[in-house]
C-alpha cells in the first residue's frame, strides 16, 4: 500500500469522524430545542392552572439534610420562553406570545372584522342585505363565512443554525398600524409580523369607499416581503393556505345548497371551472396556474383573486348537515412563486352579492379580465347568451322604472310572448293544415291498409303534404325554438339575487319557495311543504297540455298514445319538480302557459280554417303544374327502390 492510498484512508476517516460529530452535536441540539418547545407547552398549561401553596411542614418532617426544589409556574414559563428565543429568535417568540386584538373598518356596503391573530380578515357583514326570515322580520344581516373557522395561512422557511424553520403565519400575532386614509380616499390596515431584525412581513388591506359596488367590494390586500429574503431558506415558493365555513342565508336548505359550491380559474381562460353542486364532499386538483378561486354561495362570493397567478392546487368542499345552519366548509391549499428577488405580491378579496352587473366589473389589472360573473349559472351556450344579452338587460331596466318584481316578471313574460308570437301563429296554422287534410290521409290509409304497402302509403302522404304547402315538422319546429328561452328562463330565476328579499301576493321572497302550508311529514321528491305558485303552474300547464291536445289529436293520431304522459304525467312531474324552486320562476311559468292558452285561443278566431284551404287548393294547382325540385325527384326515386327492396326480400 503506498503512501497516497494511506493518506487517502486517513483524510476519509477524517471526515466521517468529522461528519459524526458534527450530526451528532446538532442531533442533541435538536433534541434540546424539543424539549424546550414542549417545556414550554406544558408551562403555557401550568400559567394557566391555580397556583399550588407548598406547606413548608413538609420539609421540617423530612428531616436535616432534605431539600426540596420547588419551581413556580412563572419560573418554568421564563425558562421556556427563554429556550423558544433560541429557537425562533426574539421576534417570533414575542409574537407567538403576543395577545390577539379585533378591530373593524367600514365602507357603505361592507363591515369588516379584523384579527392581529394571522393578520386576517376574522368576519365580513354585508350591509345591504340580510338573512332570510319571516316578512317583518328579516333585520339580521348576512355574514359572509364564520369567523370561529376562518383561516388565512402563508407557510415559509427560515435559517436558524443547520435547519430550516417552518413558519405558519395563522400561528403568530402580527401588530397593527393605526388605520390611516390614503390619497384616493382608501382605508389602509397594516399589519406586520417580525421575523428577524430588520426583516417582517407585512400585510396591506385597502378597503375603498367609491360608491361603485364592483371597488367598494373589493379588498386590496398586498403582501410585503421587507428585508425578508437574507433569512428565507433556498425555496421556490410560499404556501398558501384558506379555510372557511359558509352560514345558510336562504329558506331551503337544499335549494341554496345546490347552487353552492367552489369555483376556479386558470390563468388566461376565459371560462371557469367548478367542483359540483351537490351534497357530501369533493375535491379536486390542478397543477396550472389560477387566477382566482371562489368559495361560493347561491349568492354571494367570497374570493381570492391573484393578479400574476396561484401556482395551481388542492381545494375541498364538505356539506354541512341541513339544520346545522351552515351550507358548506372549504379548503384551499395553494402556493405563490417565490425567488430571491421577489419582493411583494398584489392579491385581493371579492367579498360581495353574485350580481351580474356588478362582478363582470369587477377588475385588479387592466390586462386580465376576470371573468368573474360566470359564477353565476346563467346556461351555456345559447341558454347563456339569451340571458346575458337579453333577460338580464330587460330585467334591469324594467327594475329601474318599477318598484314591485311581480309586475316585472309579468311585463317579462308579455314581452317574450310578443317575441315568439309569430312562432305561435306558424304552429297553429300548420296544424289546421294537418287537421284539414285529415280526411283525405284516412283516404290513404284505407287504401293502403296492409304492412307491406307501407312505403306506398307513405309516398302518398308525402305527395299529399307538397301539394297541400304543409311542413310535417312544422307543428313541432316553433316549440323546439321556443325550448331555449323557457331553458334560459329556469336558469335566470334561481341565479337573479335581485328577487332575493322581495315579496309579491303570499311569497315571501320571490328568490325561495313559496310556502301555504307546512305539512308535518315530507314526502319524497316533493318535500314538507305546499308551494302555491308551483301548484297554479302545474294546474295550468295541465290545461294548457289538454287544449294542445285537443287540437293536435285530430289531425296526427299518433298524439292518442301520448295523452296519458301530456295531460297526467308531465304537471304531475312539474308539480314535484317545481315545489322547492324559487317562487318568480313559478310565477313566470304560470304567467307563461296562461298568456299561451290566451295567445292560442286569439289565434283561432284570428285564422279562418276556409281561408286556410282555398289557399291550399291553390297551392296544390300551383304545385300540379310545376316541375318537381332535384330533392323531390331523388326523394322518390329512394323511395322507389326501398319498395323493390321489401318487395324481393319478401319472395
Amino acid at each position: 500500500m503506498d503512501k497516497k492510498t494511506i493518506l487517502g484512508f486517513v483524510v476519509l476517516a477524517l471526515v466521517f469522524v468529522g461528519f459524526a460529530y458534527l450530526n451528532g452535536k446538532e442531533q442533541k441540539r435538536y433534541q434540546e430545542e424539543l424539549a424546550a418547545y414542549n417545556a414550554y407547552q406544558d408551562s403555557v398549561k401550568a400559567a394557566t392552572m391555580p397556583q399550588v401553596v407548598v406547606d413548608t411542614t413538609a420539609v421540617e418532617v423530612a428531616g436535616e439534610g432534605a431539600s426540596v426544589d420547588v419551581q413556580s409556574p412563572k419560573s418554568v414559563a421564563e425558562s421556556a420562553y427563554a429556550r423558544r428565543v433560541e429557537m425562533l429568535g426574539e421576534e417570533l417568540a414575542q409574537a407567538e406570545n403576543l395577545a390577539a386584538e379585533e378591530f373593524t373598518v367600514e365602507n357603505e356596503v361592507l363591515k369588516l372584522t379584523f384579527s392581529t391573530r394571522g393578520g386576517q380578515i376574522k368576519a365580513v357583514e354585508l350591509k345591504e342585505y340580510t338573512k332570510y326570515g319571516p316578512r317583518d322580520a328579516r333585520t339580521e344581516l348576512v355574514q359572509m363565512f364564520d369567523p370561529e373557522a376562518e383561516r388565512f395561512n402563508l407557510t415559509f422557511f427560515v435559517r436558524r443554525g443547520f435547519h430550516d424553520l417552518k413558519i405558519q403565519t395563522a400561528d403568530y400575532t402580527f401588530t397593527a398600524d393605526p388605520v390611516v386614509t390614503n390619497a384616493e380616499g382608501a382605508e389602509v390596515v397594516t399589519m406586520r409580523l417580525a421575523v428577524a431584525p430588520g426583516a417582517d412581513l407585512e400585510y396591506r388591506y385597502l378597503i375603498y369607499n367609491t360608491a361603485t359596488p364592483e371597488r367598494d367590494y373589493l379588498i386590496d390586500f398586498d403582501v410585503r416581503l421587507n428585508g425578508l429574503a437574507p433569512f428565507l431558506s433556498n425555496q421556490t415558493s410560499i404556501g398558501l393556505e384558506w379555510m372557511s365555513r359558509t352560514y345558510q342565508n336562504e329558506r331551503g336548505f337544499e335549494n341554496e345548497n345546490m347552487y353552492t359550491t367552489l369555483a376556479y380559474r386558470h390563468m388566461g381562460e376565459d371560462s371557469i371551472e367548478e367542483l359540483g353542486m351537490g351534497e357530501g364532499y369533493k375535491d379536486d386538483d390542478t397543477s396550472t396556474e389560477l387566477s382566482w378561486v371562489d368559495f361560493k354561495q347561491q349568492f354571494f362570493s367570497s374570493a381570492l383573486i391573484a393578479s400574476e397567478g396561484m401556482q395551481g392546487g388542492e381545494m375541498s368542499f364538505d356539506t354541512a348537515k341541513p339544520g346545522s345552519g351552515y351550507i358548506k366548509s372549504y379548503t384551499f391549499l395553494s402556493s405563490l412563486k417565490y425567488t430571491s428577488t421577489t419582493e411583494a405580491y398584489d392579491l385581493a378579496f371579492y367579498f360581495g352579492p353574485n350580481r351580474y352587473s356588478v362582478l363582470r366589473k369587477v377588475q385588479v389589472s387592466e390586462e386580465d379580465d376576470l371573468y368573474l360573473e360566470r359564477v353565476i349559472p346563467l346556461g351555456w351556450g345559447i341558454f347563456g347568451w339569451i340571458n346575458r344579452w337579453f333577460v338580464i338587460p330587460v330585467f334591469d331596466l324594467l327594475r329601474n322604472h318599477i318598484a314591485s318584481f311581480g309586475v316585472i316578471i309579468l311585463i317579462l313574460a308579455v314581452l317574450i310572448r310578443l317575441i315568439i308570437s309569430p312562432l305561435t301563429y306558424k304552429s297553429y296554422v300548420s296544424m289546421a293544415k294537418m287537421r284539414l287534410v285529415k280526411p283525405e290521409m284516412d283516404a290513404l290509409a284505407a287504401k293502403y291498409p296492409k304492412q307491406e304497402d307501407a312505403m306506398k302509403r307513405q309516398q302518398a302522404t308525402m305527395e299529399l303534404y307538397k301539394k297541400a304547402g304543409i311542413n310535417p315538422m312544422g307543428g313541432c319546429v316553433p316549440m323546439l325554438i321556443q325550448m331555449p328561452i323557457l331553458i334560459a328562463m329556469f336558469r335566470f330565476f334561481p341565479a337573479s339575487i335581485e328577487l332575493r328579499g322581495e315579496s309579491f301576493l303570499w311569497a315571501h321572497d320571490l328568490s325561495s319557495y313559496d310556502s301555504v302550508l307546512n305539512l308535518p311529514f315530507s314526502i319524497p321528491f316533493y318535500g314538507d311543504h305546499v308551494s302555491l305558485f308551483a301548484l297554479l303552474m302545474a294546474a295550468s300547464t295541465f290545461i294548457f297540455s289538454w287544449i294542445n291536445y285537443q287540437q293536435t289529436a285530430s289531425s296526427q293520431p299518433q298524439m292518442a298514445g301520448m295523452k296519458f304522459m301530456m295531460l297526467y304525467v308531465m304537471p304531475l312531474m312539474l308539480l314535484f319538480w317545481f315545489n322547492s324552486y324559487a317562487s318568480g320562476l313559478c310565477f313566470y311559468y304560470l304567467l307563461s302557459n296562461l298568456l299561451t292558452i290566451a295567445q292560442t285561443y286569439i289565434v283561432r278566431h284570428m285564422v279562418d280554417d276556409d281561408k286556410i284551404r282555398l289557399q291550399m287548393e291553390a297551392n296544390a294547382a300551383k304545385k300540379s303544374k310545376g316541375k318537381k325540385s332535384k330533392f323531390q325527384q331523388r326523394y322518390e326515386e329512394l323511395m322507389r327502390m326501398q319498395e323493390m327492396q321489401q318487395k324481393q326480400q319478401r319472395k
